[in-house]
């Protein structure tokens, strides 16, 4: 069967049959992943790890719409679990896909997924090493579910929560909102995602360049900002810490579009899901050696000092305003904002 006659059918229950068709879809997702596709088909995948210690991290991907203006929900998928492994100080090195396909689900969107997997996954410098696919009923799902498992090795001591310290400076490396805002545009129709771009990206490559200070413990630790937002990380790092945290809410990086779109939305983007944002907690002294090297890479060129941890035992997270007001940041209860990642 030729690719482009293949590209213009729908999944069907079929092809989770394990038969012919079963065989067909994965020899197309197998010729679609290309290079980053360990190529070989055994019932599990086994790979060259150094001795030592190695990172491991799972995540399962919902996101509605699954394609958007400047990505998709496999962008996400390897990037969310990229990220994870690399804030913790692991160079990732694999990545399984699973996916649940509904019956229905035009190939041709598959396609563009799985593009979307391969060349995000060349970026991240990352292979495939072993995948899944099921089919599921008309309205048993939602076009598209992705699940990733990703394997990293240490080459340095891990970095916990537990390790940041009163006076440690609390880092940005870019805008907050943006992903929100361009996926509540898309899904609503509001003509803002021209101008808000999704900030989905694979962090590894800016967290390598932060090699030096990370080496001399000057980064104490880092998280990727997703699903809950700037609060939610905040709020788990005063919990792990046992300090209160401060931030300046004029030092907060928000685009005036992701910031007006916020207000029309009623969403305040402290809370709001990113895929391309790092929080990091570094020491004083390192502060402008680390935004220097954020600086010099295009993900990081938006970094900025939001804020520190304080000497104050207890778990809060307070926020001073233009005019010297402080008030308390509460953790978000319940889901304002499902299935953005």
């Amino acid at each position: 069967m030729s690719t482009k006659s293949f590209l213009d059918q729908k999944i069907v229950l079929d092809h989770g049959t394990g038969a012919r068709l079963s065989r067909e879809l994965v020899e197309f997702v197998v010729d679609v992943l290309g290079d980053v596709y360990t190529g070989e088909m055994e019932d599990s995948a086994m790979l060259p790890v150094p001795a030592g210690r190695i990172a491991m991290t799972t995540d399962s991907f919902v996101v509605d719409p699954p394609v958007f203006g400047n990505g998709d929900i496999g962008k996400i998928a390897v990037c969310g679990t990229v990220n994870d492994l690399a804030v913790v100080g692991a160079r990732p090195e694999y990545l399984t896909l699973a996916m649940i396909l509904e019956a229905g689900l035009p190939i041709a969107t598959l396609h563009r997924i799985l593009e979307s997997v391969r060349d995000t996954a060349k970026e991240a410098g990352v292979k495939i090493v072993a995948g899944d696919t099921k089919v599921v009923g008309k309205g048993e799902a939602d076009q598209i579910f992705l699940n990733t498992t990703g394997v990293g090795v240490f080459h340095r001591e891990p970095l916990r929560m537990t390790d940041v310290r009163p006076g440690d400076r609390i880092v940005l490396s870019g805008p907050i909102g943006n992903h929100t805002v361009h996926l509540l545009s898309v899904r609503e129709g509001l003509g803002f995602e021209s101008n808000v771009l999704s900030d989905c990206a694979p962090l590894n490559g800016m967290i390598d360049g932060l090699g030096g200070a990370i080496e001399r413990g000057a980064v104490h630790s880092m998280r990727d900002v997703t699903r809950g937002g700037l609060s939610a990380v905040l709020h788990e790092y005063s919990s792990a810490a046992g300090r209160v945290l401060t931030i300046e809410e004029e030092a907060l990086p928000i685009e005036f579009a992701t910031r007006m779109a916020s207000d029309m939305l009623g969403i305040n983007p402290i809370n709001a899901a990113n895929e391309g944002c790092l929080a990091l907690f570094v020491a004083p002294d390192a502060v402008g050696e680390v935004l220097a090297a954020l600086h010099a890479h295009p993900y990081g060129r938006g970094a900025v000092v939001i804020g520190e941890v304080t000497e104050r035992a207890g778990k809060g997270v307070e926020m001073t305003d233009a005019g010297g007001k402080t008030t308390t940041i509460e953790e978000l209860q319940g889901a304002e904002l499902p299935r953005l990642c």
